[in-house]
């Protein structure tokens, strides 16, 4: 079973993760049903309250965890980045094993901070958000909902079912077929979209 491991931390967007979540942990409509599997990680094994009040208990904690056996590292907003050194570690490491790396909204800034988006394509929730970090990529940053550039996933606040068709795709979670049914539902909320996904199960 492939893991990929979730970030937690406190503050954290619920909102920005959930369609991942679901996708990976949901075999239905999978390429390989159960694959998959979501792990949260946290800096420490205390317990985290997301922004919606929800108290998480992560699963393992980032000392614990070796790159080479995570399938992608995926980094949700929180209310504030500023705390989250060990996760501009982390991503990192995991981009440094050639461990895909996701992050949404403000994980953005810590993607910037970490290195990663200096030559690569990125997006965030404006170009304004990443320059305090000083890093050397602003030319490189692209309007848009979600981009993916060699191995790491950027996407705005906003744009949580678009960040969640990149990870899927990177990952081949779905087909092809599937994965444009499943946006075309979600994305688009176009009904033709759910009896598509009924016609490939």
């Amino acid at each position: 079973m492939k893991t990929v491991h979730l970030g937690v931390y406190p503050g954290l967007a619920d909102w920005e993760y959930g369609y991942v979540a679901a996708g990976i942990n949901n075999p239905e409509y999978q390429r390989d049903p159960g694959a998959f599997r979501i792990v949260t990680v946290g800096a420490t094994a205390e317990p985290v309250r997301t922004i919606g009040g929800v108290t998480m208990v992560p699963d393992t904690v980032l000392d614990d965890v070796d790159p080479d056996g995570s399938t992608m590292l995926v980094l949700p907003g929180a209310q504030s980045w500023d705390g989250n050194d060990a996760f501009v570690d982390a991503a990192r490491r995991w981009a440094g094993a050639g461990i895909p790396v996701a992050g949404i909204c403000g994980a953005t800034v810590g993607l910037a901070r970490s290195g990663l988006l200096d030559d690569r394509r990125h997006t965030s929730n404006a170009p304004q958000q990443l320059e305090p970090t000083g890093y050397a990529g602003a030319a490189r940053y692209v309007d848009a909902p979600a981009v993916t550039d060699r191995g790491v996933i950027t996407a705005g606040a906003v744009a949580p079912i678009e960040f969640a068709r990149e990870v899927f795709a990177l990952l081949g979670v779905y087909t092809q077929p599937v994965l444009e049914a499943w946006y075309r539902l979600y994305g688009e909320q176009d009904p033709s979209g759910f009896y598509a996904l009924g016609e490939q199960s």
